[in-house]
């Protein structure tokens, strides 16, 4: 599978690292090139430096060809909008975006764009912890 990820902070290096260790394709965008050092050793995927939200960037990335699109930089607005651009624009199927605010999030699977909220799996994960 071919896989364009926007972000290499802590989550975005990691899922990277574990799609490339079982052998996708994978590209990982960032506007700043210091970020690539969190990828793993051996990572045999590309490294970029780009804005998601960029149409040419995200070509050079290789959108065209993407079977999966992950948004997962530190801005909720960034995400959905390279998210947006993906399934819209480029058409790629399968769309991923985080985003830490979880009105926005349930808002927007309710609009079909399958997104994850941090926020709200911790919150969840602490109080089953306070239970038991």
């Amino acid at each position: 599978m071919k896989v364009v990820i926007m972000g290499c902070g802590r989550v975005g290096a990691r899922l990277a690292g574990l799609l490339d260790a079982e052998g996708h394709g994978v590209t990982v965008m960032d506007t700043d090139s210091y970020s690539f050092r969190r990828l793993p050793p051996g990572f045999k995927g590309k490294a970029l430096v780009g804005n998601g939200i960029d149409e040419e960037a995200l070509k050079r990335a290789g959108i065209e060809q993407a079977d999966a699109f992950f948004s997962v930089t530190q801005g909720d607005n960034r995400n959905l909008m390279a998210a947006q651009i993906a399934r819209h624009i480029f058409g790629v199927k399968r769309v991923i975006c985080r985003i830490y605010d979880p009105l926005r999030q349930e808002m927007y699977e309710s609009l079909g764009l399958e997104s994850i909220s941090p926020t709200t799996i911790i919150a969840d994960t602490l109080r089953k912890k306070l239970e038991g």
